[in-house]
């Protein structure tokens, strides 16, 4: 049998700090919120374990998310802080790591969604704000979807995974990514750009407002399903059809984003940006005519 990955349990110390809960678990690590016992700073600590000769990976997508965090700069993304690895052996290569991290207190919106358009629009106004921040210092986040967008009680945003985050037109050697908000051209192992990104986001911004997911170019085995060739693929269905609620203006950005080729999509995360900031002032304009007219309630899933 292979082996098991390292649990550890509340009140043992790791690297100094004390276990107060698990957070989450990935493909090989676990995070934990953690205190320092000396300054009672809570922190989380991501934990990731080398388990056969094929996780490689997971080690080096862990540095490299310490590397780009520490490249980066805005409020909206958590921040790492150190990174602390560790061998089997003197002559060993690294078998574990542990990042020491920014705790987000917050809930993702996949669990908590936005109850009314402004709250939505507000959010995603500072998750694109973030990864336009992103772009300019040369990076993609390649994996935007709700949970890994955190909302504290007073609407603040954070993204809190930059695992699958890479140089701006990468390209990987494997699919990466969540299935449901999966750009084409990620699944069709082309660079990975901001427009890639411009796609994840729209994808996101359609399910929050319809709880419905776009159908797209998803992996089965080892063919693809799907076409980069916009003639090839059904586009989805407007996000207004689906909730009849949403502003015009507010739909037309969405389906602006999840064009299939990168190329009809927006310029740039900023123009993104923008628009959702002027949508934003929009909705608060109108906010007073009526309470219930804003309310995203979205239909539920079939």
């Amino acid at each position: 049998m292979p082996p098991e990955q390292t649990e550890y349990k509340v009140g043992q110390v790791v690297e100094g700090f004390r276990i107060m809960a698990e957070l989450g678990r990935g493909a090989r690590s676990i995070v934990y919120l953690v205190q320092d016992p000396e300054t009672k700073q809570v922190w989380a600590l991501k934990h990731v374990e080398k388990l056969g000769p094929k996780d490689d990976r997971f080690l080096e997508q862990a540095e490299m998310e310490c590397r780009i965090s520490g490249d980066l700069d805005h409020t909206a993304i958590r921040k790492i802080y150190k990174i602390v690895k560790k061998k089997a052996g003197l002559l060993t290569a690294v078998k574990e790591l542990f990042l020491i991290m920014e705790h987000v207190d917050g809930v993702p919106i996949d669990v908590h969604p936005p109850k009314t358009f402004e709250g939505a629009v507000h959010i995603f106004h500072q998750t694109a704000s973030a990864m336009a921040h992103m772009h300019d210092r040369g990076y993609a986040h390649a994996d935007m979807k709700p949970n890994n967008v955190i909302v504290d009680d007073k609407g603040t945003v954070k993204i809190i995974d930059l695992g699958q985050a890479c140089k701006l037109n990468t390209v990987k050697p494997r699919i990466q990514g969540t299935p449901d908000y999966i750009a084409p051209e990620q699944v069709h192992l082309k660079p990975i750009t901001a427009k890639t990104d411009i796609y994840n986001l729209g994808a996101m911004m359609y399910w929050i407002l319809t709880r419905k997911f776009i159908p797209t170019a998803l992996a089965k085995g080892d063919s693809l399903v799907g076409s980069l060739d916009p003639k090839l693929m059904a586009k989805p269905i407007p996000a207004i059809e689906i909730n009849k609620k949403i502003l015009p203006k507010l739909n037309d950005l969405i389906m602006h984003c999840v064009e299939v080729d990168p190329e009809n999509r927006p310029a740039d995360m900023q123009v993104v940006s923008d628009r959702l900031n002027l949508i934003h002032g929009i909705l608060l304009a109108r906010q007073g005519l009526s309470d219930s007219k804003f309310n995203v309630d979205p239909p539920t899933d079939s």
